[in-house]
């Protein structure tokens, strides 16, 4: 590890709580680093509300943490303001709603609610631009919609945009990270039977865990 302690990008998790412990054993991570997580934290997977409770921990432990929204993460926001039910069940939210249900109401602890609220739609470093889908091309990044931040697909991946940063996202699965001078996808489908990724954004080193029983 450098003085400078890494920057870890870490992609979509889903649910995938033992992926998650794992890669983070695997990380080791402390005070000097700095965490993005890219969003997409619930949803589809077997344990959405323990990922909640080890990410809220690894915030106390490592301090410099980010955290992104996902559309997942948007989709849930829009149900507990009573909108768009039928959209989150079709994208796997059943699990997440479950997770959070007790004597049959949905009641999610204070902390949590507090983690899902504060969530960032996009985080920027001097050399990185962190969003959790990606973003639209030949638009600057302070016109880019929430919409755009958390949906877009096919529009950026095809695009060969330079936003003067490298651009570092999830969402999109992939078998294996997207590494190119301006793009990094970590989304590498953990909930799908594929891995859950960890990025040094310094060195490009990768570090991945997998979900038990996912394949």
């Amino acid at each position: 590890m450098s003085r400078r302690g890494r920057l870890l990008a870490i992609g979509d998790i889903h649910g995938c709580h033992r992926a998650l412990r794992s890669l983070l054993a695997r990380l080791s991570p402390n005070r000097g680093d700095r965490m993005v997580f890219l969003g997409d934290y619930i949803d589809r997977g077997p344990d959405p509300r323990g990922v909640i409770d080890t990410l809220l921990a690894v915030r106390r432990r490592v301090m410099r943490c980010t955290f992104l929204m996902g559309n997942h993460e948007r989709m849930l926001l829009d149900v507990l303001e009573g909108r768009n039910l039928p959209l989150y069940l079709a994208n796997g939210g059943l699990v997440t709603l479950l997770a959070y249900m007790t004597e049959g109401q949905l009641r999610l602890p204070a902390s949590h609610r507090r983690f899902f609220n504060g969530l960032q739609r996009f985080h920027a470093t001097g050399s990185h631009i962190f969003v959790h889908a990606g973003l639209r091309p030949d638009c600057p990044l302070s016109q880019q919609t929430e919409e755009d931040l958390l949906w877009i697909r096919d529009a950026f991946l095809a695009s060969d945009a330079d936003w003067g940063k490298t651009v570092v996202f999830g969402h999109t699965p992939m078998r294996k990270p997207l590494l190119q001078p301006r793009r990094i996808g970590l989304d590498t489908g953990a909930v799908y039977g594929g891995v859950l990724t960890a990025c040094d954004l310094h060195t490009r080193r990768l570090w991945q865990a997998r979900e038990p029983n996912r394949d």
